[in-house]
């Protein structure tokens, strides 16, 4: 069997210096904090959509409450304003927003909302009928989402607007 010589002939590797180590370790912090702000981002992210999501269903629920009490709501009867007071009538009406209301500010920080109609035809695509436009706002200070490139300033209130025919 034939030998073959080693190509280096310098002396053999022993590990690591102690250099390398303290590179690769730098290294690997910089990547752990990388992945630690990039969690922190996606929490944030993840509860300003929670919230939306809430303020859809929240939004939904008065619009199909509204739906199957079609004649009080045609009349007004749903007609509340952001920081009104809660009806104190036993009409289904006012029990439907005396709910509606408090669920609000329950899955909301500081959740509150409007429901007004169009019965003038005001809405660009309207063409006669009655409309219905239920704002659902909530405090978003806690939730301050930046996008790169997009910063959402203006305030620390969020507001979903819905349009929909009755």
């Amino acid at each position: 069997m034939k030998r073959y010589a080693r190509p280096f002939s310098g002396a053999p590797s022993k590990g690591f210096t102690l250099t390398e180590v303290l590179i690769t370790v730098v290294i690997m912090a910089i990547g752990l904090l990388g992945l630690a702000g990039m969690q922190a981002n996606s929490l944030k992210f993840n509860h300003s959509a929670y919230l939306r999501s809430q303020a859809t269903n929240l939004a939904y629920d008065i619009v199909d409450r509204m739906r199957a009490n079609r004649s009080a709501a045609l009349a007004g009867a749903y007609d509340i304003a952001v920081g009104g007071a809660l009806p104190t009538g036993t009409a289904i009406a006012d029990t439907d927003l005396a709910q509606w209301k408090p669920a609000l500010a329950a899955e909301l920080p500081a959740g509150d909302g409007s429901v007004c109609r169009d019965v003038d035809g005001n809405l660009p695509c309207s063409g006669g009928g009655t409309y219905i436009i239920v704002s659902v706002q909530w405090d978003k200070s806690r939730v301050r989402t930046t996008v790169e490139g997009i910063d959402e300033e203006g305030g620390d209130t969020e507001m979903f607007t819905m349009v929909s025919r009755l």
